[in-house]
């Protein structure tokens, strides 16, 4: 068999030849421009719906990308977005905690300024029995503080209760609205005395107990109830409450009424314990000892 024989060609002739052409093409299209014209003319419109079509495919595949640029442009836009109002949605949660832990150290410091007769230290309820209200709490100040039972605790606007129980760095707190809680009151503006007492059930509807206020008394709702110079563990002249809902007993002699604490029991977070005991009452019959 004969073998073909191989055209070994220079790929510079090629790139000769070809340009020779092209500069051919050149002048014969502009010397002769008149006779092709019916050349160009059908050429023309043949490769013209060619150009058309593969000029729209090329718009078509640019939108394409220039789309999913801008996607992607915008999904890292979107990404960043995000974080930064995960960031300033922080910080505005952090700002909100400040100003309101702010708010309650003015409170604080208003009630200190209230009662500045008597010396005192703050705390942190850090505990709470498992119920709807604060009746009975654990504040993070004990002994080593210079706490001691039967201290009073005050808060928001007035009285929260006395301490009951004393550890190094820790202690108990029994509060006004406590069943076992009774307090000695008198009321502010006549010194009519009554005796408040706790109601957890009564609390449901804001308010506690108030008993034994004379029938003669000239009260009405609104007085504010303080602490009574009579009491032999609460501080005199804190306030308690005010009064509401007056009514006769059946006895004739004494009348009772419901009492609206001078503090939120719901939220209790910051309180002061005043650090001075009442001192216990002597009676003047009583040898001293």
């Amino acid at each position: 068999m004969r073998r073909r024989t191989k055209l070994n060609i220079n790929p510079k002739h090629l790139f000769i030849a070809g340009a020779l052409s092209c500069f051919v093409l050149i002048f014969v299209s502009f010397q002769y421009r008149e006779q092709i014209s019916p050349v160009k003319t059908a050429v023309g419109n043949v490769i013209s719906p060619m150009q058309d079509g593969i000029n729209s495919i090329g718009r078509g595949i640019s939108d394409q990308v220039a789309r999913f640029t801008s996607l992607n442009r915008l999904l890292k836009e979107n990404a960043s977005l995000k974080e930064q109002v995960a960031a300033l949605s922080y910080e505005n949660k952090t700002l909100l905690q400040d100003k309101y832990e702010l708010d309650r150290f003015r409170d604080l410091y208003k009630l200190d300024k209230k009662y500045a007769d008597y010396p005192k230290v703050g705390a942190r309820v850090i505990s709470a029995d498992p119920n709807s209200w604060y009746n009975t709490f654990k504040i993070d100040k004990g002994t080593d503080d210079g706490i001691a039972v039967n201290m009073n605790v005050i808060s928001g606007n007035g009285l929260v209760g006395i301490i009951e129980e004393v550890g190094k760095n820790w202690a108990r707190v029994r509060s006004i609205i406590d069943d076992s809680s009774n307090v000695s009151g008198m009321f502010l503006k006549t010194s009519d005395p009554c005796i408040v007492n706790g109601d957890l059930q009564l609390y449901n509807s804001g308010v506690i107990g108030v008993e034994l206020i004379s029938k003669d008394a000239d009260v009405s709702d609104g007085y504010e109830v303080v602490t009574s110079p009579i009491s032999d563990k609460y501080l005199q002249g804190i306030l308690i409450g005010y009064i509401s809902d007056l009514t006769v007993d059946p006895n004739n002699l004494t009348k009772t009424a419901h009492l609206t604490p001078a503090v939120d029991f719901d939220r209790l977070q910051d309180v002061l314990i005043i650090t001075e005991l009442k001192e216990p009452l002597v009676d003047a019959d009583t040898p001293k000892k």
